[in-house]
């Protein structure tokens, strides 16, 4: 039977309880998917439900194959090497015993000798070597990714699912994910919010509120299709609510012209035209017939309001999110951020980064970018101050923001209304409110525990939380901003940095995000001890 999975009749819920998906009836066959759909929606949950570490609400996962699993999370306990994550520590060691003559002839029986040829084979399909006795804790995000996933190919599963496969990559590690996906004869499903992958794709599955929906053919197609649903329903939502309006205004109309003849009837009756029992039975029909014509009016009413109210939310699940930010007020050429001569690590006789100098001033946008295990995140850590310099001197405006991946300008215990409030305590209830509802935080939705969103959920409250207030930072830094965040919100905050009047410093390896948000210069740094190398764009 050709390699395939199967939802059937699958309702998806978080561990509190909150419904995520529902009913939902889907085949993939062995084809290259792309899982797609808003922060918080249930991708992950659903690839956890196939690969078995989630129970499903209700429903059956039916999987004809194996499965290897791809998890967004990188964090390895110590002690934990590449071997280990390719389960072959014990042949490796065998293999070892055995070079050194210590095997007896049970254990070169039991030998594989193409072991080491098989593991150097899969790693370099992903543009890494590393020894197998590396321990992952030594190794950056990217680079654990690119084992992580040597790894899976190692094992040769009929599917591969991937969560988010090319968070923290470098440029070539984004390039070795695209071409092993190009060459993979089996099926894949892949959550991913790069718009370059998602173009090699063969289907595009979306996942909504309303349910599941595969489109056939890669990105462009599906929003070449999406554009083509949402002008139908905001036609829909159109017509529904000019309905609405015709309905109300008949109902008025009768309702004033009943009014009319009562009381043409009432005064007649005072007048003694006509007789008691003809006078009492004509108001008796009246009555009635009010009574009936305002039941049916009312169920119109019903119909239309309830129209409009399933077009609406259809327009909302399609309607993307807007980002609209106010002046910084940064003045031209204000320096925001100056390093002189500056040496860091963690170990004063290794330093990540040597002899490092460089300003940004207002309102430049630049890109601080090199390759995994460059010192990036060395660098962030010493702008916001986490980290003390071996050597030389760091000097930054006091009114920046630093959105790292984690978001730990957000306290996960709070509200998201709890944190704007926080961080914008000038700012009354409505217009804290107000601002979340721009982010898509609207009315209980503000209300949500931060510590249980997801990655891009997260991410969009930090931008909500420190953008949506009445003055944004005159420098913000984002640590690969695109990571977590759904396909509409990347292109949202693209537009939002675009009119940004601030300056910019960005780690990213998204390259569609960098010319987007019009990056003029990168920081480049390389080698084993980083320095700059790039210049202006």
């Amino acid at each position: 039977m050709p390699a395939s999975i199967i939802l059937s009749n699958l309702s998806l819920s978080t561990p509190d309880g909150r419904s995520l998906l529902s009913n939902i009836d889907l085949t993939f066959p062995a084809e290259r998917t792309g899982l797609v759909g808003r922060n918080g929606v249930g991708k992950t949950t659903l690839l956890a439900s196939m690969s078995g570490d989630h129970v499903p609400q209700s429903g059956r996962v039916l999987i004809n194959g194996t499965i290897g699993l791809l998890r967004q999370d990188v964090q390895s306990p110590a002690g934990v090497t590449v071997a280990d994550l390719f389960g072959a520590r014990p042949a490796l060691e065998l293999l070892r015993r055995a070079e050194r003559g210590d095997a007896s002839a049970d254990d070169i029986a039991a030998i594989d000798w193409t072991l080491e040829t098989r593991l150097e084979t899969a790693l370099a399909r992903l543009g890494f070597d590393p020894a197998p006795d590396t321990e992952l804790s030594c190794l950056s995000g990217g680079q654990i990714t690119r084992v992580r996933l040597a790894a899976l190919i190692f094992a040769q599963p009929d599917f591969l699912l991937l969560d988010e496969p090319t968070n923290n990559l470098d440029q070539d590690g984004r390039k070795a994910v695209t071409d092993l996906l190009a060459a993979w004869r089996g099926g894949a499903i892949v959550v991913s919010h790069d718009r370059g992958l998602l173009e090699t794709m063969d289907a595009i599955v979306e996942l909504t509120s309303l349910g599941a929906t595969r489109y056939g053919g890669n990105w462009s197609s599906y929003r070449a299709q999406k554009a083509v649903e949402l002008a139908a329903v905001r036609h829909d939502l159109a017509h529904a609510e000019k309905r609405l309006t015709e309905i109300d205004g008949k109902a008025q109309e009768a309702t004033e012209k009943k009014a009319r003849k009562d009381s043409g009837g009432r005064k007649k009756r005072a007048k003694g035209d006509m007789p008691r029992i003809l006078a009492g039975a004509r108001k008796d029909r009246s009555e009635d017939t009010g009574g009936k014509t305002a039941q049916i009016a009312e169920r119109r009413r019903a119909e239309a309001r309830e129209a409009v109210d399933t077009a609406r939310r259809r327009v909302e699940i399609l309607q993307p999110l807007t980002v609209k930010l106010p002046a910084s007020g940064l003045p031209a050429g204000r320096e925001v951020l100056w390093l002189d001569r500056v040496s860091a690590g963690y170990q004063p006789a290794q330093p990540v980064l040597c002899d490092l100098s460089f300003a940004i001033v207002g309102p430049e946008r630049v890109a601080l970018v090199g390759p995994n295990g460059s010192g990036k995140t060395t660098l962030l850590k010493l702008i916001a101050g986490e980290l003390r310099p071996l050597s030389g001197t760091v000097r930054v405006r006091p009114d920046f923001a630093l959105f790292d991946q984690k978001v730990s300008l957000l306290d996960p215990a709070l509200s998201i209304l709890d944190n704007f409030a926080r961080l914008n305590p000038k700012e009354g209830a409505n217009e804290c409110h107000a601002a979340l509802a721009r982010f898509m935080f609207r009315a209980d939705a503000a209300l949500q525990i931060v510590g249980s969103l997801s990655g891009g959920q997260m991410f969009r409250a930090g931008l909500a939380c420190v953008l949506g207030g009445p003055a944004p930072p005159s420098l913000l830094i984002l640590d690969e901003p695109t990571n977590h965040l759904d396909i509409d919100s990347i292109e949202a905050v693209e537009a939002g940095l675009r009119a940004y009047d601030g300056a910019l410093l960005v780690v990213s390896h998204d390259e569609a995000f960098l010319q987007a948000v019009g990056i003029m210069r990168r920081i480049e740094l390389a080698g084993e001890v980083a320095h700059v190398k790039g210049g202006i764009v």
